[in-house]
């Protein structure tokens, strides 16, 4: 499939006066076509399915590149997959968009791409720490959210609990950070953990909870209970 069919695809399901609601909504001066998320899931989950990985690729990257909110959502969803073997030419290329992260809606779904090729190698760990030396708050968050999935799992191996305190240990360093974004991306990592491990919060919380914005306070500890 060439970018030409792929924009034509995304452009036949435009619906008339949504493009100027998202533009005022997410605030970024970019292309918006109007399409609804369900139109550019099910074209997305079309061509993830029919498309060799090589071509996925290409047309990934070509999507990125046009700048079109919707086809960078596209782009990433084209690599959202739980197993890719081998993968490192899809990590390598999510990586390669992070200087390009600047609304929340195109960070979160390139980083849920992420997630997957985290999980798959945990050494990758190692790369995204530098992200949390970034000066873009967009990257810093980004560390977050592409290690979301270790705050799912309800019977972590000792690998992926050494990496889920890895990533408190991130998390610890940010509590301070007055940027927004940054706070809620703490306030969201640790919501989730408290599903799961809900001691592991009280404790982080109880150590980092009172230089925290109070907002991102009460997200953290939206699913905590009194502790018995």
């Amino acid at each position: 499939m060439t970018l030409e069919d792929a924009l034509a695809a995304l452009r036949a399901q435009i619906e008339p006066g949504r493009a100027e609601g998202m533009a005022e909504y997410h605030k970024v001066p970019r292309p918006y076509l109007g399409l609804s998320n369900t139109s550019v899931n099910d074209l997305s989950d079309g061509w993830r399915k029919s498309l060799p990985l090589d071509e996925r690729l290409t047309l990934a990257r070509a999507l990125w590149d046009t700048n079109i909110f919707e086809a960078r959502i596209a782009a990433a969803k084209l690599l959202t997959q739980a197993r890719i073997r081998p993968d490192e030419d899809v990590w390598q290329m999510i990586c390669a968009w992070l200087p390009d992260l600047d609304s929340w809606a195109i960070a979160d779904h390139a980083m849920m791409a992420g997630q997957r090729r985290v999980m798959a190698d945990l050494s990758r760990l190692d790369q995204i720490e530098a992200w949390t030396k970034s000066e873009s708050h967009w990257i810093r968050r980004a560390a977050m959210v592409v290690t979301l999935q270790l705050t799912r799992l309800n019977f972590p191996k000792p690998a992926e609990l050494e990496a889920r305190e890895r990533v408190l240990g991130w998390a610890a360093t940010y509590v301070r950070d007055p940027e927004w974004f940054i706070q809620k991306s703490v306030a969201w990592w640790l919501r989730d953990l408290s599903k799961h491990d809900p001691d592991r919060v009280r404790a982080f919380m109880a150590e980092n909870g009172k230089v925290m914005k109070p907002f991102a306070r009460k997200e953290a500890e939206k699913y905590l209970g009194k502790p018995e």
